[in-house]
């Protein structure tokens, strides 16, 4: 093993630093992250760390950087109270890297991007029509991290849509089969395949597959 401490990390390059810490940690879930301003601009951005909170209620978090270096999807949670997730699969994995990118203040970045948003009649924000997995999350509360000034988002889900045959019979969600990207660091994507599932863990019981 190689060991490196964190006064050795600290002396390398900054982009060197950056890429070795936003990868060490391991497959994040990728997603676009629709919401749309007070003029009613739609915007897109690419987040690669979402979590899962609870189900009962049914939260999901998600972690916003500072404010200088990322203010717009924070804005616009905070004016309309709503925002969709989206998954990310191989087919459109170029346009949502791309909506990473700084784009001003008001910019359409659907359009710049190359997709489209969707407006479902229940909903004041789109969704990415192109996405096999969407779903859409009402603001609860806006947790602020000092130690780094970044923001912790929580939202109730609200709405799901599911591209037709992913939901098993006893609702678990088949990834795989909707081709959805995970990623590594900033710029690293990678398609999951499917091992196993295995029954509920209990003390003393062998663990059984998922039948």
């Amino acid at each position: 093993m190689v060991h490196y401490s964190i006064d050795v990390i600290k002396a390398w390059e900054r982009f060197y630093r950056a890429n070795f810490l936003n990868s060490v940690s391991g497959f994040k879930a990728t997603h676009l992250v629709a919401t749309v301003n007070e003029a009613g601009t739609p915007n897109l951005a690419l987040f690669h760390n979402i979590v899962h909170l609870g189900a009962d209620p049914a939260l999901i978090g998600m972690v916003n950087r500072p404010r200088a270096a990322a203010p717009h999807t924070i804005a616009n949670i905070e004016a309309t109270g709503w925002w969709t997730l989206n998954s990310v699969h191989t087919a459109i994995l170029e346009k949502a890297h791309q909506s990473s990118a700084k784009y001003a203040d008001g910019v359409n970045e659907f359009e710049e991007v190359g997709l489209t948003a969707e407006y479902k009649e229940e909903l004041p924000v789109p969704v990415v029509a192109e996405s096999a997995i969407q779903y859409a999350l009402k603001l609860v509360e806006i947790i602020t991290i000092t130690h780094n000034n970044t923001f912790f988002i929580i939202g109730s889900i609200e709405h799901v849509w599911l591209q037709e045959g992913l939901a098993s019979a006893d609702g678990f969600v088949n990834l795989d089969q909707a081709k959805v990207i995970c990623s590594s660091g900033l710029d690293g994507y990678y398609l999951p395949e499917y091992l196993d599932r295995f029954r509920y863990a209990r003390p003393g019981i062998e663990v059984e597959r998922h039948l």
